[in-house]
């Protein structure tokens, strides 16, 4: 079943301003269409002259006595009147209100979470409104309310200024900020999050490297670092550097070692031959004294 429309009672929109016939006074002074003051006139003359040009008789001053009537192309003016109010609006900034509620035991997570609120509609050139909400006994410590207004308020400092101070109407606090002169002139506003910034960009391009090349493999992947590292400049040769110079020193440090170690081995061989032999001179020189001594008892000769 449709639901019957109410009835309109207020009265249709109607252009107020009389022209032409709609003009009631007995004398009107009268304006040309060149600004030329005509004169008093009766209002049947004044429309008449207004006709024999083609153009409209409009009533623009009627509280004036006699009211002031002018000769132009109604419809004409009508158009030029609605452009400049539309230029009008045009350059004339529109500035919302958003209203954001606290409590005075807000938890520090949620408070850092209404504050980037409240920041974003700051850029985006919006007012906001703060309100702090007492429930229960809560109202009987309105400073705990200030507190947290005061501690946004400063630390929003850059982007908003407060228009309107903390003031307590009956169980909620509110304060206005506004945006800053900086947020209006545009040199605040856009999140410089993910513009790089100094060595960043040099340390974000290797990382970025990896990540696009691992789906292809590691080969793609240590290609990617390298191509990264030689597009970075300096900092890889100074890196590359200290490893050439070390890999000499740990080659070398075992050849030097290890000679000390073959020198007292050489050694010890030697001395044991040396040691073998004077033992066996000192066993055979007994049989041979002994040898000589049985010779000369039985006068034979020894070979």
């Amino acid at each position: 079943m449709p639901v019957p429309r109410r009835f309109d009672r207020r009265p249709p929109e109607r252009d107020t301003t009389k022209v032409n016939e709609r003009i009631r006074v007995p004398e009107v002074r009268l304006i040309d269409d060149q600004g030329t003051q005509i004169g008093v006139l009766k209002t049947a003359d004044a429309l008449l002259f207004a006709q024999e040009r083609e153009l409209d008789l409009v009533e623009v001053a009627p509280e004036a006595r006699p009211p002031v009537c002018r000769v132009l192309d109604y419809s004409k003016y009508k158009y030029e009147q609605a452009q400049k109010l539309k230029q009008a609006r045009k350059h004339q900034q529109q500035i919302t209100v958003r209203e954001i509620k606290f409590r005075p035991k807000i938890a520090e997570h949620d408070y850092d979470t209404k504050k980037h609120h409240v920041e974003r509609f700051l850029k985006h050139k919006d007012k906001v409104k703060v309100t702090i909400m007492f429930r229960g006994r809560e109202v009987t410590h309105p400073e705990r309310g200030t507190m947290i207004l005061d501690r946004l308020a400063e630390e929003l400092a850059e982007l908003g200024v407060v228009e309107q101070r903390p003031m307590q109407e009956g169980r909620n606090m509110t304060m206005m900020m506004a945006p800053s002169k900086a947020v209006l002139a545009g040199r605040v506003g856009e999140d410089l999050a993910g513009e790089p910034d100094g060595d960043g960009a040099a340390t974000a391009a290797p990382s970025l490297a990896t990540d696009a090349a691992a789906a292809d493999g590691p080969l793609a992947a240590t290609a990617a670092i390298a191509d990264a590292q030689s597009a970075d400049g300096a900092a890889p040769e100074q890196s590359a550097a200290p490893e050439q110079s070390a890999a000499p020193e740990q080659s070398a440090a075992p050849e030097q070692s290890a000679a000390p170690d073959e020198a007292p081995a050489g050694d010890v061989q030697s001395a044991d031959a040396t040691a073998a032999a004077g033992q066996q001179e000192q066993v055979e020189a007994p049989e041979a004294a002994a040898q000589d001594a049985g010779a000369a008892a039985t006068g034979t000769a020894v070979p």
